[in-house]
């Protein structure tokens, strides 16, 4: 059975940013997990981390920089 190396290609401290950026990836045919480092009472501390498939961190990265890009 084939396990899927997961890596982070996206950190940030709002649950909107990284549900955003999920979203784009997943649109580009990238999956994608949400996994949610902060602290639960405060949530200041920890960041909240976008992983892809580690195979396809290379194109996912492409897919943020180009969205970078046309918002500035």
């Amino acid at each position: 059975m084939d396990q899927i190396k997961w890596t982070p290609i996206f950190k940030t401290n709002r649950m909107f940013e990284a549900e955003l950026m999920k979203n784009n990836l997943e649109h580009s045919g990238i999956p994608c997990a949400i996994i949610n480092k902060q602290d639960r009472s405060y949530l200041a501390f920890g960041e909240i981390e976008v992983h892809v498939p580690e195979e396809q961190k290379e194109e996912a990265l492409s897919i943020i920089n180009q969205k970078s890009a046309d918002t500035e």
